[in-house]
């Protein structure tokens, strides 16, 4: 399999599960991964927070890491990345109010290139209007903007993700080795047809 160049949007209080472990996985099978946020430049870090399921009516949230950027986000171009990655957290709030993050989203749903995308990240998917007829799965509580933007809500145990053509989503980060095997699944197949020669029957 080909290797991807993928772009991870990152902001301030992202989950850390859910950026850390993508980020370090999707490396170690050989993709390259650029993890940005809005502002700011490679070198500099993300603070995140530590989503955990305690028993309450709703996770509970504590500080997590700082997490260093690797690329600066004003220099990336996402005609140059294979796939994207959407972690949730707190960070997708907050991102979903910046023109330039809601054009890339659009960018990757638009081109047919993989979308990874985990709890709270359906509310980018959402806002930049490209979940409307899709299955999407995500943190429950998301569930009416789905709905809203149009897409169907897929309610499954927090163990498990659903892929819908290129947008593969989960509820949080329990999903993670189901979420990770299905985004592969699908960037294998994406970098796959870009490989065949033109003219060349599938």
């Amino acid at each position: 399999m080909s290797t991807a160049k993928l772009l991870l949007l990152a902001g301030d209080y992202v989950e850390d599960y859910e950026i850390m472990v993508p980020f370090q996985a999707l490396q170690m099978v050989g993709h390259t991964v650029h993890a940005v946020c809005p502002d700011k430049k490679a070198g500099q870090t993300v603070r995140t927070a530590i989503h955990d399921f305690e028993g309450d009516q709703t996770y509970s949230e504590k500080r997590g890491h700082n997490f260093a950027l690797n690329a600066t986000f004003s220099e990336v171009r996402a005609e140059d990345y294979d796939g994207l990655v959407i972690p949730g957290g707190r960070a997708p709030e907050y991102l979903r109010l910046n023109k330039r993050v809601l054009e890339i989203v659009r960018h990757f749903a638009e081109a047919g290139k993989p979308i990874a995308a985990i709890c709270h990240g359906a509310q980018l998917l959402a806002a930049a209007g490209v979940i409307k007829g899709k299955q999407v799965s995500a943190y429950p509580a998301c569930s009416p903007e789905v709905r809203l933007a149009g897409g169907e809500y897929v309610d499954l145990s927090m163990t498990d993700a659903i892929a819908d053509g290129n947008l593969v989503t989960a509820p949080a980060w329990p999903a993670h080795p189901e979420w990770l095997k299905k985004f592969h699944a699908v960037l294998k197949a994406h970098l796959a047809s870009k490989e065949q020669p033109v003219g060349a029957k599938k």
